[in-house]
């Protein structure tokens, strides 16, 4: 009999997402006869309720996947009894180079991924997908006015946006990007700034949020700023993505901040359409030293109190998992990040990131980052609804006039409340909107 691990993966958007990991499920299954991984697929956004429910109905998966922004909560998962719900991935694998043949590849992990799933009482998780944020520029639009680098400062984006503004025929705006709080993380963390206290959450519980820091404002005065001088376009609609997308490719403006995930289809968007798309970093506050982004992405976390003989099957699955051939069928398939430096290492020996430079700024952009707890992005449990309070925050900035300064007083105050009442109900029997992802 076939011993059984229950592995819930979710998928985004459509379950073809997760093709490849079907084929890496089939692959493990007929390499190791004595186990059958058993996927549980549900959508990202319905995952983390999906499990808090079966662990309330009593049923334990193996392996559980949360969204980047759920990290928190996965790590403050309890069973019924109280007893954490996940176990550290590291500790399971005890130093070991292989488990039931498979290669351990756990350490290989791109650096940020590695250490961004990680609990201040060190538990880790494993991360098969990694993305961030990057800046888009239409380099047709940008040489017609005089610009051949891409810029990498907000105050080189402030006199390409001058110079896009003076071209004959200028697009209506020159930057946009999503009201979304992906956005802020970003802009915060390479200034070195934390949305909440205890090292934006990573030594300790976080009692203490900081959603009108310096470099929150900093950021938000610049938005502002862009806003109001006519360069950024908000499409009028927080977290929108597609419109966003839309305005870029029909070249109504000449940046775009957006996922690496979209690299690929953004290049291709501009050879159908006849300009030029290339991807680069995000540009940073001139002001102050750059310190790193913060990923997107996904971690797994393994069950604790798992028999031995479970527990290792599922350790061999990951390990398969993240193997260079999967992660590199994975990053081909998806668009997001190869997840290991091997990985990385063969596809540069085979040319691709030659052929698809693109392709290569996410990594870069990590690997530039320090693995600071500011880098690393906050660790929290109510990461979603504070985004939530800073987008709305910023809508109205844009929108209604608000101040930033009393405004981002009133969004932290807000955000307060919500880190207080999260952590006063940690146990079983959560608010179901705090297993929100965005």
């Amino acid at each position: 009999m076939r011993i059984v691990i229950d592995a819930w993966l979710h998928y985004y958007k459509t379950p073809r997402f997760l093709d490849s990991t079907r084929d890496a499920i089939k692959g493990f299954n007929e390499a190791h006869p004595d186990y059958e991984v058993r996927l549980h697929e549900h959508d990202y956004v319905q995952m983390p309720l999906e499990i808090a429910r079966a662990v309330e109905r009593g049923v334990v998966p193996a392996l559980g996947q949360y969204y980047s922004t759920s990290s928190g909560v996965a790590f403050d998962m309890v069973k019924n009894d109280g007893s954490p719900l996940y176990t550290s991935v590291a500790d399971a694998i005890g130093g070991r180079t292989e488990i039931l043949g498979e290669p351990v590849v756990d350490h290989d992990v791109l650096s940020h991924a590695r250490h961004y799933f990680t609990a201040p009482d060190g538990r880790t998780g494993l991360s098969p997908l990694s993305s961030t944020t990057l800046l888009y520029a239409n380099m047709t639009l940008l040489e017609a006015a005089g610009i051949t680098e891409v810029p990498r400062t907000w105050a080189g984006i402030d006199a390409a946006c001058r110079a896009v503004a003076k071209l004959p025929n200028p697009p209506a705006h020159a930057i946009t990007w999503c009201n979304h709080g992906w956005m802020f993380m970003q802009a915060v963390a390479a200034q070195g700034g934390h949305l909440v206290n205890r090292e934006n959450g990573r030594a300790g519980v976080p009692d203490t949020v900081h959603l009108d820091s310096d470099e929150m404002l900093a950021f938000v005065t610049w938005w502002q700023r862009l806003h109001k001088d006519g360069y950024y376009h908000y499409t009028g609609t927080r977290m929108d993505w597609v419109g966003s997308f839309g305005v870029f490719a029909e070249q109504q403006v000449a940046f775009m901040f957006t996922s690496s995930v979209d690299a690929h289809r953004l290049v291709q968007v501009g050879k159908d359409r006849g300009f030029v798309v290339r991807a680069s970093r995000l540009p940073y506050n001139d002001d102050v030293p750059y310190v790193g982004n913060v990923l997107g992405g996904d971690g797994i976390f393994l069950a604790d109190g798992l028999d031995e003989a479970t527990r290792d099957g599922a350790l061999a699955f990951l390990q398969y998992l993240n193997n260079p051939a999967n992660a590199i069928d994975r990053h081909r398939r998806t668009n997001y990040m190869p997840i290991t430096y091997s990985a990385v290492e063969l596809l540069q020996e085979q040319g691709w990131f030659e052929e698809y430079p693109h392709r290569r700024v996410a990594i870069d952009q990590l690997e530039g980052s320090d693995d600071s707890p500011a880098a690393l992005g906050a660790l929290v449990g109510e990461l979603p609804r504070l985004q939530d309070v800073m987008t709305y925050a910023m809508h109205d900035v844009l929108l209604s006039g608000a101040d930033p300064v009393a405004r981002f007083a009133q969004a932290n105050a807000e955000g307060q409340r919500l880190v207080e009442d999260y952590n006063a109900h940690r146990g079983p029997g959560r608010d179901p909107g705090s297993y929100r992802v965005h």
